[in-house]
């Protein structure tokens, strides 16, 4: 007896092997273009920030001239009227009282923001 003839597959089947491998390719190219993206997004906030950080450091180095001519003031006011040893003892702890307060204020906000 003759046994049915097995049909063919058609033509534009492909082999499960290359299949998967093409879908490995498409997710390597995928994960890399996401790469590129996120590389991309990052270059871009750093070049806006740039000018920012600049400004900041900049501002820092200008308050820091303010804060020493404060403080030069605040000791020759002292110096006159209690001598440059006592001036510049009083002229320090007050400096220091404000810097500590500043500091101990920053560090409860850090704090209550965790």
């Amino acid at each position: 007896m003759l046994k049915p003839a097995e049909p063919a597959p058609p033509e534009d089947e492909r082999p499960i092997g290359e299949i998967v491998s093409d879908l490995v390719d498409d997710a390597k190219a995928y994960a890399q273009a996401e790469l590129d993206l996120a590389k991309a997004i990052a270059a871009d906030k750093a070049r806006r920030i740039k000018v920012g950080a600049i400004l900041l450091v900049v501002a820092l180095v200008v308050a820091f001239g303010a804060v020493t001519a404060i403080s030069v003031a605040i000791f020759a006011l002292l110096a006159t009227f209690l001598g440059p040893l006592l001036g510049g003892i009083v002229a320090f702890l007050l400096i220091g009282a404000v810097a500590g307060l500043l500091a101990w204020t920053g560090i409860a906000k850090v704090r209550d923001a965790f």
